[in-house]
């Protein structure tokens, strides 16, 4: 998802961090897109440039390689945003069961039967349930709220223990193809141990399709890249989320950012994960025509970043470093022993992070209180180990006492 901070736009436009350029204020507004609503879902897509498309692995079938997030949700009558992005070719809509407060899919069997279009819209929904019977459980009561009796592809959602993989679950999703209530199987993860799922994933021909964290400040981890490598080689098709790699700082980090070329920092961290041939899609939160239409401009310009570009955004990366979780909890983590406090170190920075830079405040402290009681006493805990354990340098206390402070 972009994840970006709805303050921004009040202390700082985007064109301040990286430069909207010639693409935004030409391709976009001269191709149209500037109708929102019911109009823009009547208008003519074969008029418009289209968002390039990828083959996602072994599905064989063809998606934009810009994906609707849903995480943000969508108007339960009927979202001009996903008529918007349909016009331009991002027919792809990504849900799932616990999406604003599990109201997404009722907000997308809205948006298709109202505009007839079921056809031409790609559905993505998720379980949160891992077990074959909560699995096709909640797949069914998804069918009911999307109004469709089938989903294009069907994730298990956040997935960190591999054991769900199994030899049931796998008879489990060849019965639901046989039934057509799904037409591709795979899973998201987002934790400690994405390199481990990718790997186990490619070793398991059921597996379609992988969303997972991928974003410009992961290039030099080897043991990632290699998992991509096996994942991808085995014919899995590769959807990166995370994209933005937002910081989980308190402090506003943007303004150390330069100003190079015609991308701004977000358009630029999309292109550069379009620049891997081995992803096929990114998905983006975009709750806002604003987030729309440049993410639009950047995927229909098919140039790449510039060497300067480049440059300018490993420079952002290396700045911001020690501000910016990696998802490696298990080593802050055993750093305090977390299965005995029971603290859950990467959820609680995610928070902050989702509190203090996409500017998501109540989304954070309800997310923070379904955490189990233990992993909420945050000032019983001595933090400074993790500290001293993070590989990034990450000030995980710091982090910590504000999650106290904000989302306890």
């Amino acid at each position: 998802m972009n994840e970006r901070d709805g303050k921004d736009e009040k202390a700082m436009t985007r064109r301040e961090l990286f430069g909207l350029g010639a693409v935004t204020a030409s391709t976009v507004l001269t191709a149209g897109l500037g109708l929102p609503g019911r109009e823009a879902a009547a208008a003519e897509p074969a008029a418009l440039p289209q968002v390039p498309r990828r083959v996602l692995g072994k599905t064989g079938k063809s998606i934009p390689i810009l994906l609707m997030g849903g995480g943000m949700g969508f108007d339960p009558r009927f979202d001009p945003r996903l008529a918007e992005g349909l016009r331009f070719g991002v027919n792809y809509v990504d849900a799932a069961d616990c999406y604003d407060g599990g109201k997404c899919e009722t907000s997308v069997g809205a948006f298709h039967t109202r505009a007839k279009n079921r056809d031409k819209v790609w559905i993505t929904s998720k379980s949160d349930s891992h077990d074959v019977a909560g699995f096709e459980s909640v797949l069914a009561k998804s069918l009911q709220k999307l109004q469709t009796d089938h989903v294009d592809m069907y994730y298990l959602h956040m997935l960190t223990d591999g054991s769900h993989l199994s030899a049931a679950l796998e008879a489990s999703v060849a019965k639901l193809k046989k039934e057509g209530k799904i037409r591709h199987f795979g899973f998201s993860c987002h934790g400690s141990n994405v390199a481990e799922l990718l790997q186990k994933a490619a070793r398991l021909p059921w597996v379609e399709s992988i969303m997972f964290r991928y974003n410009f400040r992961q290039y030099g981890n080897k043991e990632l890249n290699a998992a991509i490598d096996a994942a991808h080689g085995s014919g899995i098709g590769l959807i990166a989320m995370k994209t933005q790699g937002s910081e989980a700082g308190i402090r506003d980090a943007w303004s150390k950012f330069e100003k190079t070329g015609k991308w701004n920092k977000y358009q630029a961290v999309l292109k550069a994960v379009w620049s891997d041939e081995r992803i096929t899609a990114a998905v983006s939160h975009m709750d806002s025509f604003e987030k729309l239409r440049e993410n639009v401009a950047a995927a229909l310009d098919r140039t790449s970043l510039t060497q300067a570009e480049k440059e300018s955004l490993d420079r952002y990366a290396q700045a911001t470093r020690g501000l910016a979780c990696d998802g490696c909890d298990h080593i802050c983590g055993a750093a305090v022993a977390a299965e005995t406090t029971g603290v859950r170190i990467g959820d609680t920075m995610r928070y902050v992070m989702y509190h203090d830079v996409y500017g998501e405040r109540e989304k954070a402290k309800e997310l923070f209180s379904r955490l189990p009681v233990a992993a909420r006493r945050l000032d019983s805990v001595d933090f400074a180990p993790a500290s001293a354990a993070c590989p990034h340098g990450v000030d995980v206390a710091l982090h910590m006492r504000r999650a106290h402070e904000v989302l306890a």
